[in-house]
């Protein structure tokens, strides 16, 4: 084994993570290893106390970060591989799983005087409570026949970070114009690895309307809402520079390094969904 290389491949689920350390020469899955989230899908209430409407699923960043900091250690000490035999370590996530975030990735849920607000959390894929502002949005797509809703079956869904990113703007606009980036889990946990926002053209293409190579126009975001802050919302919460499935974001940090027990630098890929990962697994490429 002194030999072999290895890669760790994180999956984050919706009631907990795992990690699953491969052989790189042959594929042989060596050890996996899961942990819950602490806080599961918050459905009812959120810390603090305060309650929430129907429809509702949101989670605590923090669960994320432990899973990293509790399932990789694991897989090495199971297996018995060494740090310095890792090469690489990639992701996946439920999507849309969406995280309103300040410049240096801090989710808003995590400063204080935003805690008990329940638009500061992730959104969950399954937070349907967005569903007549998707509504709103299909309606005024097809009046207007724009080409991307026709990429979509006809209709986007109040899981994407479109609709969800509309119904946090006109219910807690303090929270909208507090986050500087309305970005996917997928992107935020690697950011977490190694240290960039590095944006996946997956997301980008599917969950948030992504299409030849533009957003929805901001005419059509005047039109949705006539407010002149939410005329900026690609532009200014969404639009990043879009990285290729397979790449490489970067390096781990020097604290991603401690919380996992792998070597500082190692290769972190760009993320992706969790259903589309498996495409590349089943060779259906």
């Amino acid at each position: 084994m002194a030999h072999d290389k290895y890669v760790i491949g994180v999956d984050f689920g919706t009631l907990s993570g795992r990690a699953l350390l491969v052989r790189v020469s042959d594929g042989f899955e060596v050890a996996s290893s899961v942990h819950e989230y602490a806080h599961g899908v918050m459905e009812d209430v959120i810390p603090g106390g305060v309650s929430l409407p129907p429809d509702w699923a949101l989670q605590v960043p923090q669960d994320y970060r432990d899973v990293l900091a509790t399932t990789i250690p694991q897989v090495l000490e199971i297996s018995g591989v060494s740090s310095a035999d890792v090469i690489g370590i990639s992701t996946d996530f439920t999507a849309c799983t969406m995280i309103p975030v300040k410049k240096n990735g801090t989710p808003i849920s995590e400063l204080p005087q935003f805690s008990n607000r329940p638009h500061a959390y992730i959104k969950k894929w399954k937070h349907h409570s967005a569903q007549s502002h998707a509504e709103r949005i299909n309606e005024l797509a097809h009046s207007r026949n724009e080409s991307w809703i026709k990429r979509y079956g006809g209709k986007i869904s109040s899981e994407w970070a479109f609709a969800k990113g509309l119904q946090l703007f006109e219910e807690d606009p303090e929270i909208y114009q507090e986050m500087d980036h309305w970005i996917e889990a997928a992107d935020w946990i690697t950011w977490q690895l190694c240290g960039t926002y590095v944006k996946n053209v997956c997301t980008a293409g599917y969950k948030e309307v992504y299409q030849d190579g533009k957003y929805p126009s901001r005419d059509f975001l005047h039109a949705l809402n006539p407010d002149p802050r939410f005329q900026n919302f690609f532009d200014e919460k969404i639009a990043w520079p879009l990285s290729q499935l397979g790449g490489v974001a970067g390096g781990l940090t020097a604290e991603a390094a401690q919380w996992t027990g792998l070597n500082e630098g190692t290769v972190v890929a760009v993320g992706n969904v969790d259903a589309h990962v498996t495409a590349a697994a089943a060779q259906a490429v």
